[in-house]
C-alpha cells in the first residue's frame, strides 16, 4: 500500500521543517523528487541529498512562487527533467506574528502572495503537465478558520490559510472531471524553526500541550506520512477535503 514508485513529484518550500519531511516521506514511498527554495540553497541541496540516498531521483529548482514567471520556468524545469508531474505539494508558506494595529499592508500582501496566491500559481502551472491520477496537496493550518480555533495576532495567515480550503474545495469541482485530486493537508503545532520562537516561552509551550490530546506536539514526519497518503492510489476518492493532523487539538 501507498506505493509511489515512477511517481515525479514537487514539493515547494521543502528545504526545511514541514516541506523536507514531507519531501523525505514521498521519496521513502518511491518518488522522485523535485525540491523547491526561495532562499536557503545550502539546505535544499542536503534535502535533494538525502532523497537521492533513497534511490530516487532528486534536484533542486529556487522559486519565489509568489512570482508567476518564476512558478512558469519552475514547472518547465520540472517537465524537462521529470517529463511529468504526478504529485504537486503546495507547502512553501510564511507567518508573521503582530497585532491588527501593527499588520502593515506590505506584510499583508506578502503572506496572502505567498501563502495563497503562490498555490494557485502553481495549480495552474502543475494541471499543464499533470495527467489523470494527478494529486495535489495543499497545506493549510488549523489556523485556517471554521473550525472554532482563533490564536489572534495572525489574522493575515489565518485569513491566507482559510483561502487554501476554500480554493481547494473549488478546484476539486474543476479538476475532478480531468482525473486529478486536490486536497488540504492542516497542520497542527508542529515543531520546526518556524515554531521555534512560539514554543520558546515555556508558560505557552505547555498551555499548547494541555490542549492536544496526545500531549506532544507534532513532527514533520507526521505531516509527511499524511502526504504520502493523499498523493497514493488508495486516495484515488478523496478530493476536495482537508485532513487534519493535529493531535486531536480540534477535537477539544
Amino acid at each position: 500500500m501507498f506505493n509511489l514508485k515512477g511517481k515525479k513529484a514537487l514539493v515547494t518550500g521543502a528545504s526545511r521543517g514541514i516541506g523536507s519531511g514531507i519531501a523525505l516521506a514521498l521519496a521513502k514511498a518511491g518518488a522522485s523528487v523535485a525540491v523547491n527554495y526561495h532562499s536557503k540553497a545550502q539546505e535544499a541541496e542536503a534535502v535533494v541529498f538525502e532523497v537521492k540516498k533513497l534511490g530516487v531521483d532528486s534536484f533542486s529548482v529556487q522559486t519565489d512562487v509568489s512570482n508567476k514567471e518564476q512558478v512558469v520556468k519552475m514547472f518547465e524545469e520540472v517537465k524537462n527533467k521529470f517529463g511529468q508531474l504526478n504529485i504537486l505539494v503546495n507547502n512553501a508558506g510564511i507567518v508573521y506574528m503582530n497585532p491588527i494595529d501593527k499588520i502593515t499592508e506590505e506584510e499583508w500582501d506578502k503572506v496572502l502572495n505567498i501563502n495563497l496566491k503562490g498555490q494557485f500559481f502553481c495549480v495552474q502551472e502543475a494541471i499543464k503537465i499533470m495527467p489523470a491520477g494527478g494529486k495535489i496537496i495543499n497545506i493549510s493550518s488549523i489556523a485556517s478558520g471554521g473550525v472554532g480555533v482563533g490564536f489572534g495576532n495572525i489574522a493575515h495567515y489565518a485569513a491566507s490559510k482559510g483561502g487554501v480550503i476554500a480554493m481547494v474545495e473549488d478546484l476539486a469541482i474543476e479538476l475532478g472531471p480531468k482525473g486529478i485530486n486536490i486536497n488540504a493537508i492542516g497542520p497542527g503545532m508542529i515543531e520546526t524553526d518556524m515554531t521555534t520562537g512560539i514554543l520558546a516561552d515555556e508558560k505557552t509551550k505547555m498551555s499548547m500541550l494541555a490542549r492536544i490530546p496526545k500531549r506532544r506536539f507534532g513532527k514533520p514526519e507526521d505531516i509527511g506520512a499524511a502526504a504520502v497518503f493523499l498523493a497514493s492510489d488508495e486516495a484515488d476518492y478523496i478530493t476536495g477535503t482537508v485532513i487534519y493532523v493535529d493531535g486531536g487539538w480540534l477535537s477539544q
